[in-house]
């Protein structure tokens, strides 16, 4: 026991660490506002085992970024069987917010009804790409449901530094170019790979930009899905002295057939790194574009360019 001056056998007392004060002080936690909206991540493409273990990968990274965070997923080309259409997906998030209510006012709570979004839908496209992006809208229609629908995840830094430790982990770049050591298959080019057209390679090449920066060589974004423009990126690369290319996918992974990035990567001749898929800026990125819809939280920054 512990008199009023201090320990009264001697033994420590642990007290409260006091509250860091200036810049540096850890950011108070954050957790999901009561009754907050569903984060419903829209996964376009073809359903699959690969796609799912991406969308559950992103939306496990979200939650843990925010605490009672209700994330749910749906598939844009969904069956409703193994993959839950996104449709269905936000038409049963609008009707669990009416019964929730409905609970309430029959219990006699003084709750006020629902008002806003019953989801907040979050494309999982790196880039704008705008097939996909109406067929997004057009589920977010059929569904009936108040949804909010988020621009896609890019351009942003953190996903310059995606691209980095994709093309890093597939031995084309150096992990960090401060650091004086070589790769000896690090590319001298980099071929930035992108869908959706002239739209989505003039957004694919901001971010490019940014990892030109960190990696210290010329990277250009090219459409996979318009003939010829990988090939002809490569040749215009080659022809300012670039000797090693590699192809970086701007791509989370679902919204592609693989093959295609394959069959890129032998017309340009030269080796790829995988697609972004889960990497845990994903999920920071779509829990942004979550939270800067409510307006309950700031957007994460990118890390300093190296």
């Amino acid at each position: 026991m512990s008199s009023p001056t201090g320990p009264a056998s001697g033994l420590p007392v642990r007290m409260p660490r006091p509250r860091q004060p200036g810049r540096h002080r850890r950011p108070e936690p954050v957790a999901a506002p009561e009754g907050a909206p569903a984060l419903v991540l829209a996964v376009p493409g073809t359903p699959s085992a690969a796609a799912r273990s991406i969308a559950e990968e992103v939306v496990s990274i979200a939650r843990s970024e925010l605490p009672g965070l209700d994330a749910r997923i749906g598939y844009v080309d969904g069956d409703d069987a193994e993959y839950p259409a996104l449709q269905s997906v936000l038409a049963h998030a609008a009707q669990e917010r009416t019964a929730r209510y409905e609970r309430a006012v029959a219990a006699g709570a003084d709750v006020a009804a629902p008002e806003g979004p019953a989801a907040v839908v979050v494309p999982l496209l790196a880039g704008p790409d705008s097939a996909l992006l109406r067929s997004i809208r057009q589920a977010v229609m059929e569904s009936r449901a108040a949804a909010e629908l988020t621009d896609v995840l890019g351009p942003h830094p953190l996903l310059a530094e995606a691209l980095h430790v994709r093309l890093s982990e597939a031995g084309l770049a150096r992990a960090d170019r401060a650091r004086l050591f070589t790769v000896a298959t690090a590319a001298d080019g980099i071929i930035l790979a992108s869908v959706g057209g002239t739209e989505a390679v003039q957004t694919a090449g901001i971010t490019g930009m940014l990892l030109a920066a960190r990696l210290a060589v010329p990277v250009m974004a090219a459409a996979l899905d318009e003939e010829g423009s990988i090939a002809a990126t490569a040749e215009q690369l080659r022809s300012s002295g670039s000797a090693q290319l590699a192809l970086a996918p701007y791509l989370i992974g679902p919204e592609i057939d693989p093959g295609l990035l394959d069959a890129a990567a032998k017309e340009a001749g030269c080796a790829a790194a995988e697609a972004l898929g889960a990497y845990p800026a994903i999920g920071k990125l779509a829990l942004s574009k979550y939270t800067t819809a409510l307006g309950i939280a700031p957007q994460p920054t990118g890390a300093p360019v190296r």
